[in-house]
């Protein structure tokens, strides 16, 4: 897992809060990266870039050409923040793990603090299912910040989009993140769930 810095989004339960800056006071220079996977080849099947958001990276693309050149394979973990970098880097990758995070209107500007951010992702994925790469879909849901209602909308649409793999994730506070949701997660209708999507899993908090 290579995981990039930088992401244009505050989402209210981030995993990796300490990735939201441009710059790091710490981090690893991509040529010590690809010099790793040089040695690593045989040992190691693919190379998956996440963050932070890694389309915020100019030298996305080129990185990823890199380590394909090594005989690995891709995989790409995003939010669809950059739709036309997003659309640029999928024919170089094997497989996406695409962050939905509420319905694609207001919902989703509550959850990222960033105007448009449902318009971009909801652009990203139509690019991503027109693309035919292998994806899963994810969500990350307590009810203390995205309802029920919410989720249903959310799941629905993914559905009439044509997403056959997808995922639902419990938040679970770690990473530094400072935001509690009050009260326990609300069961979801994890049988209309099922129903919705070829392959459905919950993954506990």
């Amino acid at each position: 897992m290579v995981y990039c810095q930088g992401c244009p989004w505050a989402c209210c339960y981030c995993h990796n809060p300490q990735l939201q800056p441009n710059a790091a006071a710490v981090g690893v220079a991509w040529s010590e990266v690809l010099e790793l996977l040089a040695r690593r080849r045989g040992l190691l099947d693919a190379v998956v870039f996440s963050g932070g958001e890694p389309t915020a990276q100019p030298g996305l693309a080129a990185a990823m050409r890199e380590a394909r050149a090594l005989g690995y394979r891709i995989g790409l973990h995003s939010a669809g923040i950059y739709p036309r970098r997003f659309a640029e880097v999928l024919p170089l990758v094997d497989w996406v793990g695409f962050d939905a995070k509420a319905p694609f209107d207001a919902a989703y500007e509550r959850i990222t603090g960033v105007r448009g951010s449902g318009v971009a992702a909801l652009k990203s994925a139509h690019a991503l299912l027109a693309s035919g790469v292998d994806c899963e879909f994810r969500t990350t849901w307590h009810a203390g910040f995205l309802s029920l209602m919410e989720l249903d909308r959310l799941t629905r649409t993914l559905a009439e989009l044509g997403v056959r793999r997808y995922a639902l994730q419990e938040f679970r506070a770690s990473g530094g993140v400072a935001f509690r949701p009050e009260g326990a997660p609300v069961a979801a209708d994890l049988d209309v769930l099922k129903r919705r999507f070829a392959k459905f899993s919950l993954r506990p908090a």
